[in-house]
């Protein structure tokens, strides 16, 4: 539950069109340069039931880890997405520009939803602007993978345990 003066967190989706607020979620950290999280899954899902994220709102990230019941690491999730904030609701909502990366605990990883982005772009879901964010924040987040340098966006959520 969020009190009065507590950010609230808003998860915008594109593909479905959703907008929830993130009530359950629990902030551990929140500096002017990101935001952490944890959560547990608001629907109840087999392969994963809890993580803690971290929102790097200069880099149009959102770095993820995905643990199992038994608290096992299941993957890395990093989200390209978009930030907008509203001072009045002191609110954050992150919009997914549907480009994603998983990383496994191998060090091997995928790219995926490229097609979504392509869809979204067609339909006019996606403005021409979000979709050259979303390219831009999507290669500079590979350019770091290839030159294994993830360990620095891991680091945030490492330093604090989770």
């Amino acid at each position: 539950m969020t009190s009065a003066n507590e950010l609230k967190l808003y998860r915008k989706r594109l593909i479905p069109s959703e907008c929830i607020l993130l009530r359950d979620d629990v902030i551990v950290k929140e500096t002017p340069e990101l935001i952490i999280t944890t959560w547990k899954t608001i629907n109840p899902k087999t392969a994963f039931n809890h993580g803690c994220s971290c929102y790097f709102l200069k880099e149009g990230l959102k770095v993820s880890k995905f643990y199992r019941s038994d608290n096992s690491l299941l993957y890395w999730y990093c989200d390209i997405v978009d930030y907008s904030y509203d001072p009045e609701e002191r609110s954050l909502t992150t919009t997914d520009l549907l480009a994603d990366v998983i990383i496994y605990p191998d060090g091997h990883f995928k790219v995926v939803d490229l097609d979504e982005l392509a869809d979204a772009l067609e339909k006019g879901i996606l403005s021409p602007d979000q979709l050259v964010r979303s390219l831009r924040h999507l290669h500079a987040l590979l350019t770091r993978i290839y030159r294994d340098k993830f360990d620095q966006l891991q680091a945030e959520l490492d330093s604090l345990g989770l």
